[in-house]
C-alpha cells in the first residue's frame, strides 16, 4: 500500500521542472495520515517503503532518492544523483548533490554542502558552513563543522573532528 500521493504545486526546480507536494495516505513513523510533506519531482525520489519522509519545505529532485528511514526537512535540498538512506537526516539549509551517499545515522544540516562523489555515514555529522566534496568519506562519528572543507580522496574516520576554517585534502 502506498504511503503518500503527489499533489500538484507551483514550485519549480532550478531547471524549471515542476515539483509536487507529498501527502501521507496512512500513518507511519511520526507521520499522520493526511499530513502534507515537502516537495519531490517524481515518485522515484521518495520510497513508498520504510519510514523515509520529506517534510516542511525540503525538496528532492532530478535522480535523487530518499529511502529506508531517512528524513529530509527544513529547507534542505537533495538533487542530481544523491542518495539519502537508512536512518540518515538532511535538514536546515543543507544541500546534498552529485553522486553523494548519506546513510547509517549520518546528519547533514545547517548550511553544509556535500557534493560530487562524497560519502557521509556511520553517525558522522557535517554542519555549519562545512563543505565535503570530491571523493571524501566522512564516517564513524567523525564531524566536519564551521567553515571546514574536506575534499579529494580523504577518509575521515573515528571520532575525528574538523572545524573552523580547516582544510583537509589529499594534496
Amino acid at each position: 500500500m502506498k504511503k503518500y500521493e503527489l499533489i500538484k504545486t507551483k514550485p519549480l526546480t532550478p531547471l524549471g521542472k515542476p515539483l509536487y507536494q507529498i501527502k501521507a495516505l496512512r500513518n507511519f513513523g511520526v507521520v499522520a495520515k493526511g499530513e502534507l510533506g515537502g516537495f519531490i519531482e517524481r515518485e522515484d525520489n521518495l520510497s513508498q517503503e520504510g519510514l523515509a519522509w520529506v517534510s516542511e519545505n525540503a525538496w528532492v529532485y532530478d535522480n535523487a532518492r530518499i529511502s529506508g528511514d531517512a528524513q529530509l526537512f527544513g529547507d534542505a535540498r537533495v538533487f542530481e544523483n544523491a542518495w539519502v538512506f537508512e536512518d540518515a537526516s538532511v535538514y536546515g539549509n543543507a544541500r546534498v548533490s552529485g553522486n553523494v551517499q548519506v546513510f547509517d545515522y549520518a546528519d547533514v544540516f545547517e548550511n553544509a554542502r556535500v557534493s560530487e562523489s562524497a560519502v557521509v555515514s556511520g553517525y558522522a555529522s557535517v554542519y555549519g558552513d562545512a563543505l565535503v566534496y570530491g571523493s571524501a568519506w566522512v564516517s564513524e562519528r567523525a564531524t566536519v563543522s564551521g567553515n571546514a572543507k574536506v575534499y579529494g580522496y580523504v577518509r575521515l574516520f573515528g571520532d575525528a573532528w574538523v572545524s573552523e576554517n580547516s582544510v583537509i585534502s589529499e594534496q
